[in-house]
């Protein structure tokens, strides 16, 4: 009676932030809509006149919202653990919620549009200005130029040991490519840490 009870209490799971990150119209509400088994709270205005000058829609015209706090989704990976997506916001003019939405995540994806690479320069310098772990993924755009990983890297000026590939966000299998290259990268981070310390 005032035994140990077989009854066991299963441990909550754990939560792991990944961060969706590039410039504006770049596809980061689509790929984390795609992706995430609830339904994603999205934060998104309708672009008003007051943009104009602001926000570049000359390679998306078809974009008529725009995120301005973040993007949320959710995918539960096992009963004891899960994967939280924090898509930021393009603009530079809400650069100031990315200290809140990057910290404690676990790594980043960096979501690049070849029709206006530089627009991800922001997000790059900032991720390793503060040493996150991110990737890159190429979100194939109907119509635009394709181009070789090798050129984009150049363009970028990023490392040949930064993983890239190329992606489609409205499509779950191609995210969850992107999602398990990112994790592959963050392992190996902590792998290479780990042998260096020793």
């Amino acid at each position: 009676m005032f035994g140990r009870s077989s009854t066991v209490t299963a441990a909550a799971p754990v939560a792991v932030k990944i961060v969706v990150s590039g410039g504006f119209g770049v596809g980061k509400t689509t790929f984390v809509s795609a992706i995430s088994e609830i339904e994603p709270l999205v934060t998104e205005a309708e672009l008003t006149e007051k943009s104009i000058g602001v926000d570049d829609t000359s390679a998306v015209a078809g974009k008529t919202t725009t995120t301005v706090a973040l993007d949320f989704g959710r995918i539960t990976l096992d009963e004891t653990l899960l994967l939280y997506l924090f898509g930021t916001p393009g603009q530079d003019r809400f650069a100031f919620l990315w200290d809140d939405l990057v910290n404690g995540a676990l790594g980043a994806i960096v979501l690049v549009d070849t029709r206006r690479i530089e627009d991800c320069f922001p997000a790059i310098d900032y991720f390793e200005e503060h040493e996150i772990p991110f990737i890159i993924g190429v979100n194939a755009f109907d119509g635009a130029r394709r181009f070789e990983l090798t050129e984009i890297r150049d363009a970028l000026g990023v490392a040949d040991g930064m993983p890239m590939l190329e992606c489609d966000a409205r499509r779950r299998e191609s995210v969850k490519s992107v999602l398990v290259a990112l994790t592959e990268r963050v392992l190996a981070r902590r792998v290479d840490r780990r042998v260096g310390q020793s």
